[in-house]
């Protein structure tokens, strides 16, 4: 039969969506012979393209791990910065300056989740080491907590059986079996991205455009040099493959064994990417919400789609036992929203049957049915389980989006913080200059045209009824594929503009959206036919035309930059802090009790381990309120009303930083100490307005004052410590 019948014949079946009759045709014309077998020539083709492509993506990972770790090397001289474990389950002695210099360049959070690492390398089991986790008084003083519920460290607990049990220890320094990790998990992450652009564009071409894109983009693409601990460097990796596992997952045709693969392929990344991130219900919640609006506008199949809800609800599930039923887990929006959206697809088993005005009500029915039920069943677990540990989310994004203004702490802290401000206007001049914002909305466009075609014709039911030529028009370029990426770089292209820490969750997919575009015959195509060009000669020269030229500006540009980056030396240098830290080694008890900053406490518990009041990690509201009250050391408050707080939580001693009495990195009213006075209804210090129920405090601001040594301090607070930088002061006892 030729393939003009078999078009004839589908296109006149009731319920056979456009994409699907356009891929069966795109494959028919691809792959079939008139006797209907492949030809040898093809398959050998085939397999040599995917042998080569297999090992540029291998060799591209392999060599991005290398620069990102020679990044880091001459950026610290970290090899310089000795350090000396000796034998870890005996561990007792004083750590060198040098060890100190090395720890304390995991900065702020990132101190903190090695720290455990550290622990569970220094405790004399593997199960002792568990137990300290599990039963830890040393983060929060006056408080026992499980770190494994409250914080994502599975991966450092892994690390450290696995470093335990392989036979390394004398070739390989714990710390560099740590980065060397996260290194080699950029490999991952970026063979991932390469394999993601090559599935939607069919040439490995476009995967090599797009890992030169993130690397050459690198500022904004990724901080893993400098961040190297941060969760979201162990997370997006796995996302990466899960987002090329579900693209792989919508291809037609799919072999019923490729198919369970690739839906287990899609868990393992979800599980581990839910694992090892606390902000995994956020962005899966996204991830959600793309596969929501697609199933609604009929884009994907519907029993694709089930599948990956259950897997999103199954992987979520399983992280929340292994954090012993972490309360955030089971108030997320995500665990309501999948709920509902399975629920109300019961209740409406017909909504893609009708004319479009039919369809149009009862879409308009069943987001509204999703939405409601999906907010009854989170406020109704919220209840139940009595949780307010994320109001702080809901606080900041309610300010930040005009929806009245706020005076609480916490939100504040977030809006002053440039991480969660909105997306500089000067990152789209970088990803402009490497062209890859030029032709990001090149191919969003062309995509963007065709999804609203598509999107109309399958809600008005003329999809079965266009001819061949349009077919090929308006279809062919919106695969379930490329519809599902097509949505997902724009919702989370929305949060990254809105959230400039989460920007590299759209940077790093940007670099593959653009290159499979720039190398798709299906928008080449669709551009050569508008302006009446096409012919599969012309098709099939710009495809690798652009993208080639692309390259070769890229190596040409940038490269010589990138060479001059590898030979550039540095070195690590902070000698307040390193004096700080082996002051509090050598002369506070290793019970003491310190009270700080949050993000000076984790480089205390890293490199001392001391017992700390407060700590980075915020998603707890007892140690967020506990936090507001330490700061009010930078307050206008009392000696004695600073002194009852601090002992209140069993401070021994507490550390005062010039950087943030004095700041001048934030404008009047984001300081720490504004926001400490407008939460405290105090008027802010220097030239401005103040609101106007604001009143003057009775007292001096409590860092300034202390340092005069007057009477009414110096009888609670007693100076031991002094440099450039940091003031430690030991609290009284009898007081």
């Amino acid at each position: 039969m030729k393939v003009i019948d078999i078009m004839t014949t589908i296109r006149h079946r009731k319920g056979i969506k456009v994409t699907e009759v356009a891929e069966d045709h795109l494959a028919q014309e691809k792959n079939v012979k008139p006797d209907g077998k492949v030809g040898s020539g093809e398959k050998l083709w085939k397999r040599l393209s995917l042998t080569v492509g297999g090992t540029v993506a291998i060799s591209l990972g392999l060599l991005t791990s290398v620069y990102f770790a020679t990044l880091h090397e001459n950026d610290l001289w970290f090899s310089n910065i000795k350090e000396d474990f000796g034998m870890i389950q005996s561990c007792s002695r004083v750590h060198s300056c040098k060890e100190v210099e090395r720890e304390i360049s995991f900065r702020t959070e990132c101190g903190l989740y090695y720290s455990y690492y550290k622990e569970m390398l220094q405790a004399t089991s593997i199960q002792q080491g568990l137990h300290g986790l599990i039963y830890d008084n040393k983060t929060e003083s006056l408080r026992t907590i499980n770190v494994l519920e409250r914080m994502n460290v599975y991966q450092e607990v892994f690390l450290s059986i696995l470093y335990r049990i392989l036979p390394i220890q004398k070739y390989l320094e714990p710390v560099y079996f740590y980065i060397y990790t996260l290194f080699g998990l950029q490999a991952l992450y970026v063979i991932a991205l390469y394999v993601t652009s090559w599935l939607l564009s069919g040439t490995w071409l476009s995967g090599l455009l797009a890992a030169f894109w993130y690397i050459t983009n690198r500022i904004d693409t990724t901080r893993v040099e400098f961040t190297i601990p941060l969760r979201e460097n162990w997370a997006l990796p796995f996302f990466a493959v899960q987002i090329a596992a579900i693209t792989y997952l919508f291809r037609s045709h799919l072999r019923p064994l490729h198919e369970k693969l690739t839906l287990l392929a899609v868990f393992i990344s979800t599980f581990l990417f839910s694992l090892t991130w606390q902000f995994n219900q956020f962005m899966m919640l996204m991830q959600a919400l793309v596969l929501f609006i697609l199933d609604c506008l009929d884009m994907l199949p519907t029993a694709k789609v089930t599948w990956l809800y259950i897997i999103q609800l199954t992987g979520i599930l399983l992280v929340c036992v292994l954090q012993f039923f972490n309360s955030m887990i089971l108030g997320s929006l995500l665990i309501s929203f999948n709920v509902s959206v399975l629920l109300a697809r019961t209740v409406q088993k017909n909504m893609k049957m009708g004319c479009l005005l039919n369809r149009l009500g009862k879409l308009f029915f069943h987001v509204l049915m999703v939405l409601c039920l999906t907010l009854l069943v989170n406020n109704f677990i919220k209840k139940i389980l009595n949780l307010e540990s994320d109001e702080h989310i809901f606080k900041f994004l309610k300010a930040k989006f005009g929806f009245g203004a706020t005076r609480d702490f916490d939100a504040n802290l977030y809006l002053c913080e440039e991480a969660f401000g909105l997306l500089p206007f000067n990152t789209f001049a970088r990803l402009s200059d490497t062209l890859l914002f030029y032709a990001y909305l090149f191919v969003l466009l062309l995509m963007a045209i065709a999804a609203a075609v598509v999107a109309f014709q399958n809600l008005s039911g003329s999809a079965n009824v266009q001819s061949t030529d349009k077919m090929e028009v308006c279809t062919i370029v919106l695969k379930p594929g490329a519809a599902y990426n097509l949505m997902h770089t724009v919702l989370f292209g929305c949060l990254a503009l809105s959230t400039m820490r989460m920007k590299y969750l759209w940077t790093s997919h940007m670099c593959v959206f653009a290159s499979f575009g720039l190398c798709s015959t299906e928008v080449w195509g669709f551009v050569l036919k508008s302006v009446r060009l096409y012919t599969p000669q012309r098709l099939c020269v710009i495809r690798y035309l652009v993208p080639i030229i692309t390259l070769l500006y890229l190596s040409y540009k940038f490269c010589p930059g990138m060479m001059d980056e590898l030979s550039e030396l540095r070195e690590f240098y902070d000698p307040d802090t390193v004096e700080l830290m082996n002051w509090i080694k050598s002369n506070t008890p290793k019970k003491a009790v310190i009270a700080g900053s949050m993000q000076l406490l984790a480089g205390v518990k890293l490199c001392t381990g001391r017992i700390l009041t407060n700590h980075p990690h915020y998603e707890d509201k007892s140690l967020r309120e506990r936090t507001k009250q330490v700061y009010q050391v930078y307050a206008k408050r009392s000696p004695e009303d600073v002194y009852s707080i601090l002992r209140s939580f069993g401070t021994n001693y507490v550390i005062l930083e010039d950087s943030i009495c004095y700041e001048r990195r934030h404008s009047r009213g984001c300081r720490l100490r504004d926001l400490l006075d407008i939460a405290n209804g105090h008027v802010m210090d220097g030239l401005g307005e103040n609101e106007p129920d604001l009143k003057a405090s009775l007292y001096p601001r409590f860092c300034e004052e202390i340092k005069k040594n007057l009477s009414s301090y110096s009888m609670y607070f007693t100076r031991v410590f002094q440099n450039k930088t940091f003031h430690v002061y030991k609290l009284a006892k009898h007081k």
